[in-house]
């Protein structure tokens, strides 16, 4: 937060500054200014800042000079120091020279500033040397030898193109641009040549007075010591200032401070001409004869400059190579391909602002010459290897993203192609979608197999990146292009790999739709494309996000896997996976089709309706099943226990009844039906008679025994004023049916109640009052027998029914029978009139009428 402040606070000062200063300067009109970065000329007078124009957002630097700043010099002071800073900045104008600050507006002046417009800059010398400097602004030994070979071109041209002395050459009129170049500023107190009559060169010599503020003449520091002695200025004279210069480089600070000390200075003049120098610890011993020759009081004997190129300070292999890439545009294409080629073994010994710096620059300005790209790209890409994130989206990546566009030379998709991993781990993720993609679908589509193979093996590394329409529109279809149009194994079966690691990526449908059937498409059969393409299949069926269904397994992935297995010309190892997979394949149908089955058929038999058949054939196999724990169990819910059912006349007697399995096997017994009356406190003891099964010790009554105990059940008085009785038997005409007189009914329980009157002591066989009958000690009564006609088929007969019950008699398990129970003594009386006309029904038109 602190951070923020500060530079919140800077920004403001800056702001504030500037709208006191510039506002009403032209300057401002085409071009906007930023933040300051350095301060440059005589007294460091010159603010320096940022900034862009505005119509082209072309980068550059605008130098302010603040006229508050002279408040307090003296009016002529005031004048004079205007006017050497206008002349200074003419001509510099004036001056075009790749070491000399070049102006990209000219000076404009307003009542409260000066102000001027030039390539953007770094800084000034004064600024990057002394202890007082921090450290990342502080200069490499090769930036200072490299600065020192650009300082002597420029000089070089002052003096002998220009003819021009600059008479001010200074730490403060140093500057270094952007591109780390030194540039000769702050030409104010410059001579230009005036020849003699003779045509000899002549530049005037203006004396140091003290009388004149010390900023409005060159500084006492570096001046020469002839201008004092002699009163003679030469270009050797800017030789000595660049002595002054290198020392105070090394040292930080010149040989001696004088201020406006003029007869010290002179007296300093003098201790030169006897050759006391000061200590020089701080020189690289290469370049100290040197210096010591810069610093001599004699003009004549100081070395020229293209004497002092020649020194062996100035052979090292990285300040050569930063002093051929400034001499570049005077090479052919064939001398900066060598050049090029060799740049790779240099630029990892060389400082790394140095090559963002220095070297980038001028490799970046050759693409726009195409047959060199491929030379000068891979130094571009090694030295974004070595910068960060920020440095590379800055610096490098604004000059490659043209160069993606271009597919000639085809190197260029090559040199990418072995970079991708570089790109991608540097690149924006907006940046790649935009720029490093469509570089891929170039490359995919392109003739040259090396640059195929690599597009397809870095494609996956970025599979995230790519959204699902690209994947599906544009990535997918080349891919499967190349694969298919190809006549390279080579590339077919990296196309299947590259395929096979983007499946990760990709959804399920997707694979379905667009992955699966491709792989049958494809006709070769080489074993290397075959594991390709089972591959694929595997990690399709075994990652949980995707998987195949059973279907298309069983309609799609089987029926094309089998005739693989059986080409020519694989290993026992690939068959063996082939095989493996087949039948992992069928494993999974067989399992998932038996689930699904055993579902579909749990569904059905919850939800089918079930019809009266069903429920009766499910009640008798639940009381065969579950039969009585106990003879005579009291506790039975069925209130119709008691009751038996005789079996024929001249059958065997069966002490209980065979489970019926099938509905096939149901029979029909009417022949006899008798109640048993029993007293209610009847022992334990009585005996059964013989012949006659009881309702609680058979598994299972027959369907007449379900009938009848329907009709007992509606002895209850109806709720019609005629107290019919109706019967719920469907074979009993309800019309024939006698009511039962209230007053006869008297009953307490219905195990009393023969309803045929087939008791012992009845002897009625029409209608009348019962009798009782004290058999045992119980009163028995016997009510009336109605005379019923029962609806029977024709065709049917009482001894077929007859056998049908024997044969079930007979096939009756006796082991499983349970014991017979004592139940009261019952008379069964045989129905005279109903057995001459009873037929038996077949167990299908029983069920045929229930349903």
């Amino acid at each position: 937060m602190d951070m923020i402040n500060k530079f919140y606070s800077t920004a403001v000062h800056t702001v504030s500054t500037l709208s006191g200063v510039l506002p009403g300067n032209n300057v401002t009109r085409e071009y906007e200014v930023l933040e300051q970065v350095c301060t440059a000329g005589v007294g460091l007078m010159w603010k320096v800042y940022n900034g862009y124009k505005k119509s082209t957002k072309q980068e550059v630097s605008v130098f302010v000079f603040e006229k508050k700043v002279l408040e307090r010099w003296s009016k002529d002071d005031r004048e004079t120091m205007l006017e050497t800073l206008r002349r200074g900045v003419q001509q510099l104008t004036k001056i075009r020279h790749p070491h000399v600050l070049t102006v990209q507006h000219p000076l404009e002046e307003s009542r409260d500033s000066l102000a001027f417009a030039t390539e953007p800059v770094f800084a000034s010398l004064s600024n990057v040397v002394g202890d007082s400097v921090r450290s990342e602004k502080k200069l490499y030994d090769v930036e200072i030898r490299h600065g020192l070979l650009q300082l002597f071109d420029g000089l070089q041209f002052l003096h002998n193109d220009a003819k021009i002395v600059h008479r001010n050459i200074s730490a403060e009129t140093i500057v270094i641009n952007k591109n780390r170049s030194w540039k000769l500023f702050g030409f104010d107190f410059c001579i230009a040549n005036q020849p003699a009559t003779d045509g000899t060169p002549h530049w005037p010599c203006r004396e140091y007075t003290t009388s004149m503020h010390v900023l409005a003449q060159p500084s006492l520091e570096y001046t020469a010591p002839e201008l004092a002695l002699n009163s003679v200025n030469t270009p050797d004279s800017d030789l000595f200032s660049l002595g002054v210069l290198i020392f105070t480089i090394y040292a930080g600070k010149p040989l001696k401070m004088f201020g406006s000390d003029y007869s010290g200075f002179r007296r300093y003049c003098n201790e030169l001409n006897q050759r006391k120098y000061p200590a020089m610890n701080t020189i690289p011993n290469e370049l100290t004869e040197s210096l010591k020759a810069l610093l001599h009081p004699s003009a004549s004997l100081r070395p020229k400059l293209h004497e002092l190129k020649q020194i062996v300070y100035f052979q090292d292999v990285g300040v050569k190579t930063l002093s051929y890439l400034d001499s570049l545009y005077q090479w052919d294409n064939l001398q900066k391909s060598k050049f090029y080629k060799g740049l790779p073994q240099i630029i990892p010994t060389l400082p790394h602002r140095v090559n963002l710096h220095s070297i980038l620059p001028y490799l970046v300005k050759e693409f726009v010459n195409s047959p060199m790209i491929p030379f000068v790209l891979p130094n571009v890409l090694l030295i974004a290897e070595m910068s960060s994130q920020r440095e590379y989206c800055d610096h490098i990546l604004p000059h490659l993203k043209p160069i993606f566009k271009l597919t000639d030379p085809i190197q260029i998709l090559l040199i990418f192609m072995q970079k991708m991993d570089l790109l991608l781990k540097l690149t924006p993720a907006e940046e790649v979608k935009q720029s490093v993609l469509p570089l891929l679908y170039r490359s995919l589509e392109c003739d040259m197999p090396q640059i195929q193979e690599l597009c397809l093996a870095v494609l996956p590394t970025f599979s995230t990146l790519i959204d699902y329409n690209a994947m599906k529109n544009s990535v997918l279809p080349r891919i499967k292009k190349l694969c298919l149009l190809s006549s390279n194994v080579s590339i077919k079966v990296n196309c299947l790999i590259s395929i096979g690691k983007l499946l990760e990526n990709l959804d399920k449908w997707l694979v379905l739709d667009e992955i699966l059937p491709f792989l049958q498409q494809i006709q070769s059969r080489e074993p290397a494309i075959i594991m390709g393409i089972i591959g694929i299949y595997k990690i399709a069926m075994t990652n949980t996000k995707l998987g195949i269904t059973k279907d298309v397994m069983a309609h799609k992935c089987v029926p094309f896997l089998v005739p693989l297995s059986v080409e020519n010309g694989l290993t026992i190892a690939q068959f063996n996976t082939i095989i493996a997979l087949i039948k992992e394949m069928l494993g999974r149908v067989e399992q998932e089709q038996r689930e699904k089955l055993q579902q579909l058929s749990t569904i059905q038999r919850d939800n089918k309706p079930k019809d009266a058949s069903e429920i009766l054939a499910n009640e008798l196999e639940s009381s065969t099943i579950s039969p009585s724990a106990s003879n005579g169990n009291k506790n039975n819910d069925d209130m119709f226990s008691g009751f038996t059912v005789g079996q024929p006349q001249g059958l065997p007697a069966a002490s209980t009844l065979a489970p019926m399995k099938t509905r096939e096997q149901l029979k029909i017994s009417h022949n006899t039906m008798t109640i048993p009356a029993v007293a209610p406190a009847l022992p334990a003891a009585s005996t059964a008679p013989k012949g006659v099964a009881t309702a609680a010790g058979s598994s299972k009554p027959d369907i007449l025994s379900s009938l009848m105990q329907s009709n007992l059940s509606s002895l209850a008085p109806a709720p019609s004023p005629n107290n019919g009785w109706h019967s719920a038997n469907p074979l009993v005409m309800n019309h024939q049916l006698a009511s039962p007189q209230a007053s006869n009914n008297n009953f307490s329980s219905l195990d009393d109640l023969d309803p045929f009157g087939s008791g012992s002591g009845s002897g009625n066989s029409s209608g009348g009052a019962p009798k009782p009958n004290n058999t045992n000690g119980a009163n028995m009564y016997t009510l009336q027998q109605s005379q019923v006609n029962y609806i029977y088929p024709t065709g049917y007969s009482l001894n077929s029914i007859q056998q049908q019950q024997q044969q079930q008699s007979l096939g009756m398990n006796k082991a499983m029978a349970p014991p017979q129970t004592l139940v009261p003594q019952t008379q069964t009386v045989m129905q005279g009139t109903d057995n001459q006309n009873i037929n038996a029904l077949s167990q299908q038109d029983i069920l045929n009428f229930l349903n």
